[in-house]
């Protein structure tokens, strides 16, 4: 056994540890939410599996409808989380997206991909780009009866907003793909401010990309 399996490679303090094992721990990690119908807002949500050898998923939130036959805009949403961290059943994004699908009246598609380094880059990609064709393609009952996928925009924060931009440069340069219509504020991986962000964040992506 290797004494030094249990040395500490990299850490993010307050969020993870990576041990010389290949061994993650996701530390001070938020509850887990169910799907269901939010009585708040009115929201109903539900889990679906895209595929079921890679465990790709997505939750859907439905707002409320005033009139069954309303078609909504709709809004594909990625997570942040460093592409280490978070989880679209995560209680800091379920609750997030219901309220962002009450208020903005979108029917939301929140992406779960999969995380490195258990699953380095570009894995996160990789799903969020099935995922977004899905969405499109209307294979769910629920976008078919109440979504618009003429009016589809997508979203997301920190690296979730990273993957915004890797699917409209995806979209824009493959034949028949998704028609986008929108975008969320975009965070440039690998283009920080400074020498020393520079440094730090080349670190963190030749993490997560499995260098």
């Amino acid at each position: 056994m290797d004494a030094d399996a249990d040395t500490v490679v990299f850490e993010a303090p307050a969020h993870f540890r990576f041990y010389k094992s290949g061994r993650i721990e996701r530390l001070n990690r938020p509850p887990i939410l169910p799907a269901g119908v939010d009585e708040a807002t009115g929201v109903t949500s539900k889990d679906v599996v895209l595929d079921a050898d890679s465990g790709l998923s997505v939750r859907l939130y439905l707002p409320k409808l005033q009139e069954p036959s309303t078609k909504l805009p709709v809004l594909v949403y990625f997570h942040g989380g460093s592409f280490l961290i978070e989880s679209a059943d995560s209680s800091t994004y379920h609750n997030y997206v219901n309220a962002l699908a009450a208020a903005a009246g979108v029917l939301a598609v929140s992406v779960d991909y999969r995380l490195a380094p258990e699953h380095p880059l570009p894995a996160a990609y990789d799903d969020s780009w099935a995922a977004l064709q899905w969405a499109a393609s209307a294979q769910d009952e629920w976008i078919r009866e109440h979504g618009d996928t003429a009016r589809l925009f997508l979203a997301g924060d920190s690296a979730g907003a990273n993957i915004v931009h890797d699917m409209l440069m995806r979209a824009t340069s493959n034949d028949g793909s998704p028609r986008v219509e929108g975008a969320g504020h975009v965070f440039f991986l690998e283009k920080p401010g400074c020498d020393n962000a520079k440094q730090l964040m080349d670190r963190v992506v030749a993490f997560i990309a499995g260098a």
